[in-house]
C-alpha cells in the first residue's frame, strides 16, 4: 500500500477505457443476438479477447459500415434484413449510469482526463444518441480533456502506438499517468509503455478502484 500511495501522489492524468468502464457493456448480448439470426456461432469469430480481422479494420476506421456488414453477412451466412444485423451489433451497448458521469465531472477538476476507446462509428452514433436521450448529455467530449476513438485515429488497443500517440500529443509523462481498462491485453500494453495501468475487475465500479488507488 505504501508503494501505491507513493506512485499515486505524482499522478496528474487518468486515461479511461469506455466500454465496461464508463458505459456498461455486455458483449454476450451481441453474441446471443447474432446467434439467433446466423448459421455460424458468432463466438467463433468475435469475443472480447479475440476476433476476426474484419472487426479490427472496422475499429480502425479502415472500412465503411457497408463493407463491414457485407462481410459479416458472409461470415455468418446471413441473408436477412439490415436492421437485424445492426440491432445485433449494437445489442452490447447498455447505459452510462449518472453517478459515473458525476465522477468524471469531479475528476476533471483534479486531473487531466482522457478517453481511449476501441470503437466504431456505428457504436459512437448509438451511444451518443442514448447519452442524450437518457442522460441529457449533448456533448460527451465535455467530460474529458480529449477523446480518442480508434476508428478516428486509425489505431486500436493493444497496439502500443495508440498509447504513445496519446502521451506525445498531450505531453503526458507515463509515470504521471494512470490507465484503467477491463481488458488484460490492453492493460499489459499500456504498462509496457511505462503507464501505471490497472485492470478493472468485473463487477467493480471504476470509482471504487480509484478509491483503492487513493486517487479520490
Amino acid at each position: 500500500m505504501l508503494h501505491i500511495c507513493k506512485i499515486m501522489k505524482q499522478i496528474k492524468n487518468i486515461v479511461f477505457d469506455f466500454g465496461g468502464v464508463i458505459i456498461d457493456l455486455d458483449i454476450n448480448r451481441t453474441i446471443s443476438a447474432f446467434n439467433k439470426i446466423s448459421q455460424i456461432p458468432f463466438e467463433q469469430i468475435y469475443t472480447q479477447a479475440k476476433q476476426e480481422s474484419i472487426f479490427d479494420l472496422f475499429d480502425k476506421g479502415k472500412i465503411s459500415d457497408y463493407e463491414f456488414f457485407t462481410e459479416i453477412r458472409k461470415l455468418i451466412r446471413y441473408e436477412g434484413d439490415d436492421e437485424d444485423l445492426l440491432s445485433a451489433w449494437n445489442a452490447m451497448l447498455l447505459d452510462v449510469p449518472e453517478h459515473r458521469l458525476d465522477l468524471l465531472v469531479d475528476l476533471k477538476t483534479q486531473y487531466r482526463t482522457f478517453l481511449l476507446s476501441n470503437t466504431c462509428e456505428t457504436h459512437i452514433s448509438v451511444f451518443e444518441r442514448n447519452l442524450y436521450l437518457h442522460n441529457g448529455v449533448k456533448n460527451f467530449a465535455d467530460y474529458f480533456d480529449r477523446l480518442y476513438y480508434s476508428c478516428r485515429v486509425g489505431m486500436r488497443k493493444p497496439e502500443k502506438e495508440i498509447f504513445e500517440m496519446l502521451l506525445n500529443q498531450n505531453k503526458l509523462k507515463p509515470e504521471e499517468t494512470v490507465f484503467i481498462d477491463d481488458s488484460e491485453q490492453h492493460v499489459k500494453a499500456a504498462g509496457e509503455c511505462g503507464i501505471n495501468a490497472y485492470l478493472l475487475p468485473k463487477n467493480m465500479e471504476v470509482g471504487d478502484l480509484l478509491k483503492a488507488l487513493n486517487l479520490i
